[in-house]
């Protein structure tokens, strides 16, 4: 649990990429970590992107909760740059992983059984670094491992948490579904699920052992991952209780990845862009807080 210290104890955001080993299969993958320090933040080039970060920083004194983000079907860490910041910066250790041939650069395994096996590792392989390998582990707060799902990533997480998915017809070679084996890493205390995928949970009884509290957040006018998403965690997770539900009041399913640049901006772009009038850069702010506030909370 983080202390009254690291609570009013204002901190920069430090930031490195690294190369992690697949456990599964020995193939390194990009991890993006962000994290509290004490060194001046400067404006950084990060891809398309600029953002006050300090690069290779030293970690703060101290200990810190871990939070680890599961980004979207053929997506990037990148475009959660500014909810990891902000996390960094109220004193969270935060990991974003690429997901292996899930991701902008390679997605060739979107949409099969693969695909619904391996992220779910690829979590699991980023906690073990962070707690057994890495030169943060020993400022890692004990117990305190949260996961943020955005869209698949919200599969991702249900699936680790203790879901059992069961594949569609055409994510198979034979066109048949499967009911798949995950491995429930009990270390997780909370899960933030937004926007989330979760028909693979469509089973009953799929989401009974997933119990640990829920903030999910989904947006009014999401095309991608309409209501029914939401409903099969509502009526899956066995206790209702720990779930905190928030509807975006005109959100829709890109408003939760972080503002992009004018320049980015096009109709041939979708998740650059939101429905009506909807304030993406303001929502952000609220989001944040309430991602923090329900941290804290949890942890």
């Amino acid at each position: 649990m983080q202390t009254k210290k690291h609570e009013k104890e204002s901190f920069y955001a430090g930031y490195q990429f690294i190369d992690i080993e697949n456990h599964a299969n020995e193939t390194p993958f990009p991890l993006l970590v962000m994290y509290p320090t004490h060194k001046e933040e400067k404006v950084k080039r990060l891809g398309p992107y600029t953002l006050n970060v300090t690069q290779g920083a030293p970690l703060s004194d101290g200990e810190f909760p871990l939070v680890i983000i599961s980004h979207g079907d053929g997506s990037t860490p990148l475009v959660y740059r500014t909810i990891s910041q902000f996390l960094a910066r109220n004193g969270f250790i935060v990991g974003i992983p690429q997901h292996p041939f899930n991701n902008r650069e390679d997605n060739s395994l979107s949409g099969t059984i693969d695909n619904l096996r391996n992220r779910p590792n690829h979590i699991r392989t980023v906690i073990d670094w962070f707690l057994k390998e890495s030169c943060f582990s020993p400022s890692i707060t004990p117990n305190t491992v949260s996961l943020i799902g955005h869209s698949m990533g919200g599969y991702t997480a249900l699936a680790i948490a203790g879901g059992v998915p069961t594949s569609f017809p055409q994510e198979s070679s034979d066109q048949k579904s499967y009911r798949l084996s995950v491995y429930q890493d009990k270390r997780i205390q909370s899960l933030i699920l937004l926007a989330p995928a979760t028909g693979w949970f469509r089973e009953k009884r799929a989401l009974e052992d997933v119990n640990v509290p829920i903030l999910m957040i989904t947006g009014e006018k999401d095309t991608i991952t309409p209501s029914f998403h939401s409903e099969f965690v509502l009526n899956g997770v066995p206790n209702v209780e720990k779930i905190q539900h928030k509807v975006v009041k005109n959100g829709g399913h890109f408003s939760f990845l972080s503002p992009f640049p004018d320049f980015m901006k096009s109709p041939e772009f979708p998740p650059s862009h939101d429905p009506g009038n909807f304030n993406r850069k303001e929502f952000h702010k609220n989001l944040q807080n309430d991602i923090l506030n329900f941290l804290l909370d949890s942890l």
